[in-house]
């Protein structure tokens, strides 16, 4: 029986309510709501498998992990926290989850568009502040139509095609940008630069991984592109746009609004600038946090590790 530890559950099952059968019957494994690195070390001593969400598993921890572990299972997309070369040269595996939150992060990218385009934050923020002139004066924030307004997609995976397909419902215009052009089933949509595709869209919605490739992609001098009256939309990575760029640019009104549910640091700082910022939505990493997605998480992580036991391994990453 192979031995599996889950080194951080509690970053998923954050409300009990997860069901882990499906994970349980692969072996004896073991959950740890959280762990420091001193912990770390010590836990996957006689472990095969290390699952971890979002955790930071550096060289300095890898080089030190006993023969004995053969595969680190990060319980989602993104696998910028594990350091891959150093897995490589321990002969460690690593596997991802990929495509278990696309219809979830889809669902807030379109939800984040229809707020941006009837100012619904902003609405509610006047109520708050006892400032009720929508409802007594003429309508005092933007407010208009989606439909034929140009969505720019970065990054065509499966999350980025789940929003072509609800924005394409919804009556989108959809450009795309990719390093890796693929069929995507529909003439409509057009691949182009990044240049041109920040200089036409009325919406930007980035949706590829954070690499040294990607990391601060969207800087100063890609805001400068964009139409002052376009916004944009971050549920991949905070750190693809350099946010003291992103802060400037929408302190300048240089581009007119930003919905972010992820930011260059998480949590971001108490004071960060962002927070304060009328034409800002902010949210807490949640895109992949609805129970339907958690739970098609597990499931889908059983998967990869039966299959790595079965010897006949499944979204290997290295």
């Amino acid at each position: 029986m192979s031995n599996i530890i889950f080194l951080n559950s509690s970053k998923i099952n954050f409300d009990n309510k997860l069901d882990f059968s499906s994970l349980d019957k692969l072996g004896k494994v073991t959950k740890y709501e959280d762990s420091n690195n001193e912990e770390i070390l010590e836990r996957v001593k006689d472990q095969e498998i290390v699952i971890t969400k979002e955790m930071t598993i550096g060289r300095d921890l890898i080089e030190k992990f006993p023969p004995c572990v053969k595969l680190i299972c990060e319980a989602g997309t993104g696998y910028n926290n594990i350091d891959i070369e150093a897995a490589k040269e321990k002969n460690i595996s690593v596997c991802n989850v990929p495509g278990y939150s696309s219809e979830a992060v889809a669902q807030l990218v379109i939800t984040f568009i229809l707020n941006l385009t009837s100012s619904l934050s902003e609405q509610q923020r006047m109520i708050e502040n006892k400032n009720y002139d929508n409802f007594t004066k003429y309508l005092q924030v933007p407010h208009f139509e989606i439909q034929n307004k140009t969505l720019g997609v970065i990054g065509a995976g499966a999350i980025g095609v789940q929003v072509m397909k609800v924005a394409k419902a919804l009556g989108m215009n959809i450009i795309v940008y990719s390093r890796t052009q693929k069929d995507l089933g529909d003439s409509d949509i057009k691949f182009v630069s990044l240049e041109e595709l920040l200089k036409k869209s009325d919406f930007v919605t980035l949706h590829c991984p954070l690499t040294p490739d990607t990391k601060h992609l969207i800087n100063k001098s890609k805001l400068e592109l964009m139409n002052p009256q376009a916004c944009i939309i971050n549920t991949a990575r905070g750190a693809i746009i350099n946010e003291a760029d992103l802060i400037e640019a929408l302190k300048n009104k240089r581009i007119a609004g930003a919905a972010l549910d992820v930011q260059e640091q998480e949590p971001p700082e108490l004071n960060n600038p962002l927070f304060d910022m009328k034409n800002v939505i902010l949210t807490p990493h949640i895109g992949w946090r609805c129970f339907e997605s958690r739970q098609r998480l597990i499931n889908l992580l059983a998967e990869n590790v039966e299959a790595f036991l079965n010897k006949s391994p499944i979204n290997i990453v290295c």
